[in-house]
């Protein structure tokens, strides 16, 4: 038998919880002494404890973790449901780090909102484009990472490189009442497939193009310099941006070059 302070220690979880498992049935002491009130724990009973705190984990309340464990839980199903919250709060991490470098961003476009930006644009019209494409709305800025590296690898699965097939990899963001969305997808002139939907881009008569260079989870700053030079010449953003990628290669995105293109109204007086 196992003191409770063992048992604890064991399945490192505290006396309290073992305490309030015990008063809501989950986890009975295998033993508590008539005169002292001290628990004591059968070493068998480690399982049960370790399905109670990977069902806890999981946010499952006790009214469910107790219906689970009276028809008794598989280590299959157990392990199922944690490699399903290992996914998700992984994903959750992805986002926290995006979100904290989004924060950053911000913060240094603050701090240098009055300092000149070097990079230069073009004004040009875009074409119309015709892409085998997924596409989601993302609730926030940044959840969008999380949808469009994957989206470009599984289409590039269904496309295969054939014949420069996926030169010309392009994401489209347009702004909308549920939050962004988004548009991933090659330039393609093949047949429909399953597992992608074909979407035509419009043509865009000008636009105000210029090159991010490096990281992407630096591309926020280059956006907001391009709009600030948007408002600067005295035009306005008109449809949904893209971000063309030209480069996409080392892993490490240290040489990557992409495109950004931003249609814009020329209604308004250049300055």
């Amino acid at each position: 038998m196992l003191s409770i302070g063992a048992f604890a220690q064991i399945g490192q979880v505290t006396h309290r919880q073992l305490r309030h498992w015990d008063a809501a049935g989950l986890l009975v002491p295998a033993h508590v002494d008539e005169f002292t009130g001290y628990r004591s724990y059968d070493p068998s009973q480690l399982r049960q404890l370790h399905r109670i705190v990977a069902l806890r984990r999981l946010d499952f309340s006790m009214d469910d973790i107790a219906a689970m464990l009276s028809e008794g839980v598989s280590t299959d199903f157990l392990a199922e449901l944690l490699l399903a919250r290992q996914t998700q709060v992984e994903r959750e991490h992805r986002i926290a780090e995006a979100r904290l470098i989004d924060v950053a961003r911000r913060l240094h476009l603050i701090e240098t909102e009055n300092t000149m930006s070097n990079i230069e644009y073009v004004e040009k019209p875009l074409p119309a484009l015709r892409l085998a494409a997924r596409t989601t709305i993302v609730p926030d800025q940044p959840d969008i990472a999380g949808f469009v590296g994957p989206a470009f690898d599984a289409l590039a699965d269904l496309i295969g490189d054939v014949a420069g097939a996926l030169d010309s990899p392009l994401a489209v963001y347009e702004p909308v009442e549920a939050g962004m969305r988004v548009i991933v997808g090659y330039v393609y002139g093949g047949e429909p497939r399953d597992g992608f939907e074909i979407i035509d881009i419009p043509s865009a008569d000008a636009a105000l193009c210029g090159v991010h260079l490096g990281p992407m989870d630096r591309i926020g700053n280059s956006w907001q310099a391009l709009h600030t030079a948007i408002v600067e010449r005295g035009y306005a953003p008109s449809t949904a941006c893209r971000e063309l990628y030209i480069r996409s290669y080392p892993e490490d995105q240290t040489d990557w070059v992409t495109e950004l293109q931003q249609p814009i109204q020329l209604s308004a007086t250049p300055r």
